[in-house]
């Protein structure tokens, strides 16, 4: 950024990313970009443009770009109605001012030939309120299907975390404890994804790693997450492989970045999904 240190900074790791004026050369002034315009929408963007606005813009964007970081960390915010609200109150957004009671206009006075009202039937007032109710009911289905953004962000929270988890006993194993190795691994994976990592252990691992006398043992570096809605969250992980065999006398460490699809399944979320 143009400036003197300490003038017009944006605090990316605390979620501060602060719009107003600052100096740059020839002391003009330069305004500082806000969130919203991190991701190009408005300040009363709702919640799904948001996240379909953080979704295109991380679309082509490799996980080791600074930028990638940057979209995550507008999304994070501008998607958590606390920290949004907070945000918000920080940079100064206005509320939409209620527009004012407009004067009461006198009743016209009936005339001598309407000098009675005419009465509803009933039958006009209990299908008005039928109509209110189902009108009412086919909202309440529509709003609880609907996940609100508070509970994407809770969903994305608890997937990271179990994708953390179970991505080191799914990249670790070692040749003398193979039946221990593939019983920790599976723990985490959904059934129909336990079929496909069966057959890569059966078929390849347990069938060399005793005869190489081969142990990887996988140890998280750090993650970020890639897609999230309810029920289904990617998120992809670097990961350092340590890996020791018969021939090798030192230690040899791989550096892999795998994308994990989790799934909810019931009140736990597992691996549906790897890619390496």
């Amino acid at each position: 950024m143009v400036g003197r240190p300490g003038q017009g900074r944006r605090h990316v790791a605390g979620r501060r990313l602060h719009a107003g004026q600052r100096r740059g050369r020839g002391g003009r002034a330069v305004s500082t970009p806000t969130w919203y315009d991190v991701l190009g929408v408005s300040p009363d963007a709702g919640g799904e443009e948001v996240r379909a606005a953080w979704r295109a813009a991380i679309a082509d964007l490799d996980p080791t770009e600074r930028r990638f970081a940057l979209l995550n960390e507008a999304a994070q915010v501008l998607l958590d109605p606390e920290q949004r609200a907070a945000y918000d109150a920080e940079l100064g957004v206005a509320e939409p001012e209620p527009q004012p009671d407009r004067e009461p206009e006198a009743e016209a006075e009936p005339s001598s030939a309407d000098g009675q009202r005419r009465a509803v039937p009933g039958w006009v007032l209990a299908g008005l309120a039928v109509a209110v109710l189902l009108v009412a009911g086919a909202a309440g289905v529509v709003y609880a299907t609907v996940p609100s953004d508070r509970a994407v962000a809770d969903a994305t929270s608890q997937a990271r975390s179990a994708a953390e988890r179970a991505v080191v006993p799914i990249l670790s194993y070692d040749s003398a404890h193979l039946d221990d190795s593939k019983a920790a691994a599976e723990a985490y994976l959904t059934g129909s994804y336990r079929k496909e990592y069966d057959k890569l252990f059966d078929g390849v691992i347990a069938t060399n790693a005793p005869s190489t006398g081969t142990t990887v043992q996988a140890e998280l570096v750090r993650s970020g997450v890639a897609r999230a809605d309810a029920d289904r969250v990617q998120v992809f992980l670097l990961v350092d492989q340590t890996r020791t065999n018969k021939a090798e006398k030192r230690p040899v460490v791989f550096q892999n970045w795998v994308t994990v699809t989790m799934e909810r399944v019931g009140d736990d979320w597992l691996v549906s999904g790897m890619d390496t």
